[in-house]
């Protein structure tokens, strides 16, 4: 088993808690141990405890942030004792880039990072799959593969049932959502769609040589977007937040529209949970719901941008 120690600031330990998450098969199989700073317990010695772990890890996550870069104690400590074994050869450092950030320049600039080409997980369209292939290197780096165990079907069904969590899945209860909850939810889900696109176009541009694409933040609340095919312009969009249409996020054709608008998106409720509700103008005929979530909102307006590149 592989000690694996998480140097992280603790602004950023939602994200700690997502990686431990993906993390969890590993330790399932009795491949990984985990430790950070809040297992420390009541009455111990903070340096202490934090030193001797890192002593033990064998794999130190660095997750990098420009609060990790900012804390003193991660910076001048933990980063300084975790150097110092990945270059005695005694542990693997492993840089996890959470957020965009100088860190070229630290001292573990020159260690290839994770996820992929150092790309920060969020500027994943879907953050699970970041983490998932942070995951997977953790796992490669270790060296091991999940190994499958051969059980007869007998066997199999007397385990199953012993470890079985029999529940139903209707466990939604009424809750009252203020203008302050609908207001988060909307910014939250306009920032969902902006980070979408932007992935995606820079995605579609590196598969296709011919095509091009720009991204362009407008402001806060709206951005544009344009993928030109042989240098020649063949679909572009503007997404913002508001306009004529009323609170809510409207897409529209003309990249420099203030009040016209193509589809419009306002905040609905069924009484368990919040979700974006559609006007249907983008897709009369269609049998889609026109109740959605923030990543199936994105797909949509998505699929409205580039279907002239796939007609």
């Amino acid at each position: 088993m592989s000690r694996l120690f998480f140097s992280y600031s603790h602004r950023d330990e939602a994200d700690r808690d997502e990686l431990e998450i993906h993390l969890k098969p590993l330790q399932r199989q009795g491949i990984i141990e985990s430790w950070h700073d809040r297992r420390i317990c009541a009455g111990e010695e903070f340096d202490h405890a934090i030193s001797s772990k890192l002593e033990e890890a064998e794999v130190i996550l660095l997750l990098v942030s420009p609060y990790f870069l900012a804390s003193d104690y991660c910076y001048d400590n933990e980063l300084r004792w975790a150097m110092e074994r990945h270059e005695a050869g005694t542990a693997k450092v492993i840089p996890v880039i959470l957020n965009p950030c100088d860190w070229h320049s630290a001292p573990f600039g020159k260690l290839l990072a994770v996820p992929t080409d150092g790309r920060p997980i969020s500027k994943f369209p879907n953050r699970h799959d970041g983490f998932l292939e942070v995951a997977k290197a953790i796992r490669k780096c270790i060296g091991v593969k999940a190994k499958s165990k051969v059980v007869s079907p007998a066997v199999h069904s007397i385990v199953a049932q012993s470890h079985m969590q029999v529940r139903s899945s209707n466990l939604g209860i009424k809750k009252s959502f203020t203008d302050h909850d609908r207001d988060t939810y909307l910014e939250e889900a306009f920032s969902y769609i902006a980070n979408f696109f932007e992935e995606s176009l820079a995605e579609l541009q590196r598969r296709n040589s011919e095509v091009t694409t720009k991204y362009r933040r407008v402001d806060s609340d709206r951005f544009a977007a344009y993928i030109y095919l042989d240098g020649r312009s063949v679909a572009q969009c503007c997404v913002r937040v508001g306009g004529l249409a009323g609170k809510g996020i409207c897409y529209s054709s003309d990249p420099n529209s203030s009040n016209s608008w193509n589809e419009h998106l306002s905040v609905g409720e069924n009484g368990t949970s919040l979700f974006l509700k559609s006007m249907g103008m983008m897709s009369l005929g269609s049998s889609r719901t026109s109740d959605l979530t923030p990543e199936g909102a994105a797909e949509d307006f998505w699929s409205t941008l580039i279907r002239p590149l796939q007609r």
